[in-house]
């Protein structure tokens, strides 16, 4: 899909296939609660093209909680998504930002409204982890067919 940005369509992401190494996509989105579904429509498309639809549910969820940590503990502008290939039955699935604060789980209050994300993730990915980076961290977490 080549053209401006401006020439793209609102609802289909610009994939961005990966140059070298496993199969993977990406876009770089802004750092708000608006780029969830923007992220969910990247995941649904590259596990489409890769014959991966299974794992769309547990992806998607992982990435939403993904996004909203970035959006709720970072003053990054703008967080890059990806989708990685990693074989014929998992990928991984990473949200980059400009903070250095890693993310940490924690016991949420019963009547929290927040606090249950990484916890989220947890429980539906394979393992998950993050990686200091100079300018920042990506949070990546692994999900697998069954």
């Amino acid at each position: 899909m080549a053209g401006r940005a401006s020439d793209r369509h609102p609802t289909h992401p610009h994939l961005e296939p990966a140059p070298t190494g496993h199969p993977a996509y990406t876009e770089t989105l802004p750092c708000t609660p608006d780029s969830a579904p923007a992220a969910r429509r990247l995941i649904r498309q590259a596990l489409g093209a890769w014959a991966l639809d299974g794992l769309a549910d547990d992806a998607c969820l992982v990435a939403g909680e993904m996004v909203a940590n970035a959006c709720r503990h970072t003053r990054s502008p703008v967080i890059r998504v990806s989708v990685t290939r990693l074989d014929g039955t998992r990928v991984e699935i990473a949200v980059t930002d400009r903070s250095r604060v890693l993310p940490a789980r924690k016991t949420a209050a019963p009547d929290a409204l927040h606090g249950r994300g990484l916890l989220l993730v947890d429980a539906v990915a394979a393992r998950w982890g993050a990686v200091p980076q100079r300018w920042g961290k990506r949070v990546w977490a692994e999900v697998r067919a069954a």
